[in-house]
């Protein structure tokens, strides 16, 4: 395993923790007045009903089609044994990616408010760094499953004759897969969650009761911030990932049949998309360093 392999963990483990701190940071804002938090807590309580649910019928999904995946490469030899495992991960990361930017999204929604009664400035930061933080964790969780199953798959996978880094990127297609099919369920459950509750917001609210737009008194409005929430937050976290995913996977197979039996060229072309990814976190590590001894 070549040495600047290394920088592909290393930098998804440096965006992961940047976005713990940009989490903490939003925390430790004011989150508002007793308006502001009593809906925030109806919106974030919905959201997560509403998630939890749906990740309950995505995983016996998964189960399902990773049991038959376990059929596949156990019982009949026709696909490597990791398959199964890679394929699951995958739809974890990208149910997680989704997860935590809905989390970041309602509980910085009442801060972002409040911080906007005093100054735009303030308001767009806890604005901006909440939304960093889901962008972090997709960087993050993409990079430590690329560089976790590409080291495990050179390491420990057996394969049969071939060229193994051909191989290899192959199989690792699996895992976006699964990261694809979440995507799949969280856009397209999530958005037709949030247009029903945006129609029946407006028909209830603006047409039969004459409220205006996001009035909260009409309750259509908390299940259509819900919507947002889980349709435009959770369900764009899980879109980004699998893109993002499928963007390296699908470079380094190319890589790899483009360089065949190239030795260490070929590893090199492997490896390029995701080190470009990681040398994307350290600029971006590297531009807040060099902001802050301004």
């Amino acid at each position: 395993m070549p040495t600047i392999f290394w920088l592909i963990p290393l930098a998804a483990l440096a965006a992961l923790f940047s976005a713990r701190i940009f989490y903490g940071q939003m925390l430790s804002a004011p989150d508002g007045n007793d308006s502001m938090r009593r809906i925030a807590d109806h919106v974030r309580r919905g959201a997560k009903a509403y998630l939890f649910q749906q990740y309950r019928v995505v995983l016996i999904v998964f189960l399902a089609i990773s049991a038959m995946l376990a059929v596949l490469s156990y019982g009949f030899k026709l696909q490597n044994g990791w398959l199964p495992l890679a394929f699951l991960t995958g739809g974890i990361a990208s149910a997680l990616s989704g997860y935590f930017g809905m989390q970041t999204a309602t509980q910085a929604s009442s801060r972002a408010a409040q911080a906007a009664s005093h100054s735009l400035n303030a308001g767009l930061r806890i604005a901006f760094r909440s939304g960093a933080v889901m962008g972090l964790v997709v960087v993050g969780l993409a990079l430590l499953d690329y560089s976790f199953w590409f080291f495990v798959l050179n390491r420990f996978a057996i394969l049969d004759g071939g060229d193994r880094l051909t191989a290899i990127s192959g199989m690792m297609v699996t895992f976006g897969m699964g990261a694809s099919l979440q995507a799949l369920f969280a856009r397209v459950g999530g958005g037709i969650f949030t247009k029903a509750a945006d129609v029946g917001a407006d028909l209830v609210g603006k047409l039969e009761s004459g409220l205006p737009e996001d009035d909260p008194r009409n309750p259509a409005t908390i299940a259509d911030n819900v919507g947002d929430n889980v349709g435009d937050v959770a369900g764009m976290g899980a879109d980004l990932y699998e893109s993002f995913v499928g963007s390296i996977l699908a470079a380094a197979t190319l890589g790899a049949a483009a360089f065949r039996n190239s030795g260490a060229l070929q590893m090199r072309a492997v490896l390029l998309p995701a080190l470009v990814a990681a040398m994307g976190v350290i600029f971006f590590h590297m531009r807040r360093l060099c902001s802050k001894n301004r």
